[in-house]
């Protein structure tokens, strides 16, 4: 029952890290200027919908009651909801140079989950699968801050 809990725990807290990604792209699509930008952060926003949901029927499998709502609650950590006031007024490099400080922790967060020996195989093999998409965001979102830099 401990290792259970532990799981529950941690997959919990991945998902209210998760929540706070989509609230950040999405505040992130509304404000971007150009709606390729839009577009862009709209997917990811979308994506990590997918990834809640996944790690969400991982904690109901573990007869555990999923989190639905961000770290504003458990009082972590909010680098993707620090985007909300960061963006008012701002131009579409510094809405991505927020998105990808945001990609940042929440890549963090998975790789710290990751490397936690008292997690089961399945929680972990959960993990690993959200983290490919944790992964692919943080380093499309990267590349997307570098191209911004190098162009002006």
């Amino acid at each position: 029952m401990t290792e259970t809990n532990h799981d529950i725990r941690t997959l919990n807290g991945l998902i209210a890290t998760t929540l706070d990604s989509v609230d950040g792209y999405t505040e992130a699509a509304k404000d971007a200027e150009n709606t390729r930008y839009a577009a862009l952060f709209t997917a990811r926003a979308s994506e990590r919908r997918q990834v809640v949901t996944a790690l969400q029927a991982e904690v109901s499998r573990l007869d555990g009651n999923p989190e639905d709502d961000g770290t504003v609650l458990a009082g972590a950590h909010r680098a993707f909801l620090d985007l909300k006031s960061a963006v008012t007024g701002q131009d579409d490099k510094a809405i991505v140079n927020e998105v990808e400080r945001g990609e940042d922790h929440i890549k963090a967060k998975f790789e710290e989950a990751l490397k936690d020996a008292d997690l089961s195989p399945a929680t972990k093999a959960a993990i690993l699968t959200a983290y490919g998409s944790v992964r692919e965001g943080h380093d499309e979102m990267s590349q997307l801050k570098h191209s911004l830099e190098a162009t002006g």
